[in-house]
């Protein structure tokens, strides 16, 4: 297996090293994949949107398993191609400096290139936010997307190697896509929804017990965990922001706007203060230190 482990230690130290490729991203190859798929599939029924899951996924999963097949026994071939597909599928550090550009533009007192930016960070209105609900925007992605785009995918390659790296981008990417609740994914995107919460049981709990681990006051972080995780709608997402807000002694939850429907979430560590864009910052770093325990745990486990 240690063509997978430096595989995916190399691809990790890529992703902090450059980031996102500017151009030609995979994943975003991937959308257009998809895209092109949706046009040909898509119905308003479950049904079709099972189909176009087994299309879609199974698709690179198969491609990812004749590469794993075809240098089972070259490992440095098997050891270019994974670090390939993990910094292809990493986002953690696009994710730290989307999250620092939104504290240095409220830090500026920028509101406006503040909401500008927020829709890079997650699908709310921001039109109407201020200063601190930005912040709470920005803190709340940072928590979920430590687990989307850092632990796991790790989770899934410690699991299944190449195709579980892909198999698990793939997942993720399609539940932003149609897996959301508007009128046309409403059933074509329940199969991509609740595929992407399973994949996710996993990865979200474990970020959220790496960011116990990782908080100042773990105490604080594991009673805000323990309390408030299962309040979120989502099954995933509320571990991670529960957590988060424990570990970084704020408040997160409330009142959402996505085009135009409003969600009201429940409050997470509700005796925290309301997040300040300082706050930003220690996420990102508490992001940075969840997802290094993250990388050590996966390579572990693949060896």
């Amino acid at each position: 297996m240690w063509g997978d482990v430096v595989g995916m230690g190399v691809g990790a130290a890529l992703d902090a090293l450059v980031g996102d490729p500017r151009r030609g991203h995979p994943v975003a190859g991937f959308g257009r994949f998809a895209g092109a798929v949706e046009r040909r599939l898509y119905k308003p029924s479950r049904r079709a949107g099972v189909a176009f899951i087994a299309v879609t996924v199974g698709a690179p999963v198969a491609a990812a398993t004749v590469a794993a097949r075809l240098t089972r026994d070259r490992p440095l071939a098997r050891a270019a191609v994974t670090a390939a597909a993990t910094w292809a599928v990493l986002g953690g550090t696009s994710l730290r400096r989307e999250a620092t550009a939104m504290a240095d533009a409220l830090e500026r007192g920028d509101v406006d290139q503040a909401r500008e930016r927020l829709p890079n960070l997650c699908g709310r209105d921001p039109s109407h936010l201020d200063e601190k609900e930005l912040a709470r925007a920005t803190v709340e992605s940072v928590a979920e997307n430590t687990s989307d785009a850092v632990v796991g995918p790790l989770v899934w390659g410690a699991i299944a190697g190449l195709p579980g790296l892909v198999g698990y981008r793939a997942v993720n990417t399609l539940d932003a896509m149609v897996g959301h609740r508007s009128e046309r994914y409403r059933t074509f995107g329940w199969a991509a929804a609740r595929l992407d919460d399973l994949a996710n049981l996993v990865p979200a709990r474990l970020t959220a017990l790496l960011t116990v681990l990782a908080a100042g006051q773990p105490g604080q972080a594991a009673r805000a965990w323990w309390r408030d995780g299962d309040r979120h709608p989502s099954p995933n997402a509320g571990q991670c922001e529960a957590a988060f807000a424990g570990a970084l002694g704020i408040r997160l939850g409330g009142r959402n706007i996505y085009a135009g429907r409003i969600d009201h979430r429940p409050h997470l560590n509700e005796a925290g203060r309301p997040p300040e864009p300082t706050d930003i910052r220690r996420a990102a770093r508490l992001s940075t230190v969840v997802g290094l325990a993250a990388l050590v745990i996966a390579i572990r486990a693949r060896r």
